[in-house]
């Protein structure tokens, strides 16, 4: 008799997806910057972490910015 393992869509969904996405106020506070506005200059000038709409609301992937985070420490010890 073969058993049929019962899978829950959502966690197949939920498989690589963060719990929480991270706001640009959330960006604010990891990093100490002086404002929201800090992190809006860097996506217009394409040198902060890469982020995405959802409708209106920009959200960044956590791992986007650790990765992020890992480049700039590379690109100061290089320096």
């Amino acid at each position: 008799m073969a058993t049929t393992e019962t899978t829950d869509p959502r966690a197949t969904l939920r498989g690589g997806l963060p719990d929480r996405y991270l706001t640009p106020e959330d960006l604010v506070t990891m990093f100490s910057l002086p404002s929201v506005e800090t992190v809006y200059q860097w996506r217009r000038k394409r040198i902060g972490p890469s982020g995405f709409r959802v409708g209106k609301h920009l959200r960044y992937d956590p791992a986007a910015v650790r990765a992020w985070v890992a480049e700039q420490s590379t690109l100061t010890d290089a320096a």
